[in-house]
């Protein structure tokens, strides 16, 4: 399964669900981290340096990040969803159907209502 890295705004119980799913889930939080306004680029750098895919909500900074420079073990972006189970199968099933995350950009979206 993927080794992810999920930023300070992803939510926590997503990564739990992830978890379950088999996947390696590394928090902010967890790597110390957490409520440090750590940068976007820095969080990608850690990410890069961990070969860990980044799992953000904060689409517009790291779709840039990723248009600059596509060198980084992945990126996750996905729309904010209250239905945190959904949007755990969802992102399982994006990275299965990726095969290999490396370098690239990922679009996890909430099913319209």
């Amino acid at each position: 399964m993927a080794r992810l890295y999920a930023d300070e705004g992803y939510p926590r119980q997503v990564s739990r669900l992830l978890k379950d799913l088999g996947h390696d889930v590394l928090t902010v939080q967890e790597a110390g981290q957490g409520n440090k306004r750590i940068p976007d680029e820095t969080v990608l750098a850690f990410a890069i340096s961990q070969n860990r895919a980044v799992l953000t909500v904060n689409r517009g900074d790291f779709i840039r990040l990723h248009n600059q420079n596509s060198g980084h073990a992945g990126i996750i972006v996905c729309t904010e969803d209250i239905d945190r189970q959904g949007l755990a199968n969802r992102v399982h099933q994006a990275i299965l159907e990726a095969g290999t995350l490396a370098g690239q950009l990922i679009r996890v979206n909430r099913p319209n209502s």
